[in-house]
């Protein structure tokens, strides 16, 4: 039975996302200072006000308002006349020490089984299929793709009325065999300047945006929605309050695989939010890329201060290779793949500054940004493990 899928993207300059990139340049910089840093950080951002909050630990310092300002400017919102503008906002900062009592079962030297733990309880997923070259479900991957041309085509002047904020949703139907098919709606909403024709934007933006992205798999039947009320001039965090960690599903799969609950922006790599997360996404590519499944969901669980993982689950979803079963996956992976969080850190080399650029378009697909998560270095490895 066919069926339709959606999943949307948001543009850098959303007022959430505004939130994550602040939060991951914080971390950023704190580790760039300290990779002993442990950060958990927290924004909001509403008209004319930014709140910074959260728990720092850090030999370095992090001119935290400096670092908001930039980013904010770095987005776009430099001009007072779009609602918001990283001179005139007002930035407040509220920030302490991390809790003793979880620095005692994340640090190796004060944990009671001396080796560096998970930095709290939770379930991570990750996610793969055989849809696109980048291993990642077709809608996600087309949204992201449109709000990044979205911010692509503002900043190089090519339509220069636009505005930071913006969302792309897009809508793609499956045929009977679970393999997409076509395009059958996309949704754009785009900030602009007052006093431009709503014509022309829609023209413009299907023109320069959706066809350059989107055209090989529309058709005559598909359903375009460009800016949907008819005015979208007041955008960004007057438009919008913003939180760090609101657009979790934007971050991973578009709502296709599942997620555990925890964002990413704001934290270290020591919460297993984080690089737990990353870890299953770098598992199950592996596992598609080894052609041992055509698609792979990954958990992966943890218990505070305890660094081996309390569970490993795959689910293939019926499309294991002939003669294997998820459990055996599951057995290889244990073997192939330490998922410990000090093992995890390396690995992945989640200690090097890399997490602003990730804080918008996703974390998982960005072999744009060659993140160590997207690389397959273990495929033959896992293939012996498995038998095949």
């Amino acid at each position: 039975m066919s069926y339709l899928f959606t999943s949307e993207s948001v543009t850098e300059g959303h007022p959430d996302k505004i939130c994550d990139q602040i939060s991951d340049a914080i971390v950023d910089d704190a580790l760039r200072q300290d990779s002993g840093a442990h950060v958990a950080c927290e924004c909001m951002a509403t008209t004319g006000l930014v709140v910074v909050a959260g728990e720092i630990r850090t030999k370095g310092y992090i001119d935290i308002a400096s670092i908001t300002r930039e980013t904010i400017r770095e987005i776009g919102y430099d001009d007072a006349t779009y609602g918001f503008d990283h001179k005139a906002c007002a930035v407040v900062v509220s920030v302490d020490e991390q809790s003793a009592d979880i620095a005692m079962g994340v640090d190796e030297d004060k944990n009671c089984k001396h080796e560096q733990g998970a930095g709290d309880q939770g379930l991570m997923f990750g996610f793969a299929c055989d849809e696109t070259p980048e291993l990642m479900p077709l809608p996600i991957a087309l949204a992201h793709k449109l709000t990044r041309k979205l911010a692509h085509v503002r900043k190089n002047k090519e339509l220069p009325y636009l505005r930071p904020d913006g969302k792309s949703q897009v809508t793609v139907e499956y045929g009977d065999d679970g393999r997409p098919r076509r395009v059958q709606c996309v949704v754009i909403s785009t900030q602009h300047a007052d006093g431009v024709p709503y014509e022309q934007i829609c023209a413009d933006v299907k023109e320069r945006i959706i066809q350059p992205i989107c055209g090989d798999f529309t058709d005559e039947k598909t359903v375009y929605h460009i800016n949907p009320t008819g005015r979208f001039v007041i955008g960004g965090p007057p438009g919008d309050c913003g939180l760090t960690g609101r657009k979790i599903i934007v971050d991973t799969y578009g709502g296709y695989g599942r997620h555990g609950g925890g964002c990413f922006s704001g934290k270290d790599p020591s919460k297993v939010d984080r690089s737990a997360a990353y870890a299953a996404r770098w598992v199950a590519k592996h596992i598609v890329k080894a052609g041992l499944a055509s698609k792979c969901e990954v958990q992966v669980a943890y218990a505070i201060g305890i660094a081996e993982p309390v569970s490993v689950h795959i689910d293939t979803f019926g499309t294991v290779m002939a003669g294997k079963t998820d459990a055996a996956l599951a057995a290889a992976v244990r073997k192939v793949f330490d998922l410990r969080p000090a093992a995890i850190i390396a690995d992945l080399d989640l200690l090097t500054p890399q997490y602003k650029n990730l804080a918008a378009y996703g974390h998982m697909g960005r072999e744009d940004l060659d993140v160590a998560w997207e690389r397959t270095p273990r495929l033959e490895e896992l293939q012996r493990a498995v038998g095949s």
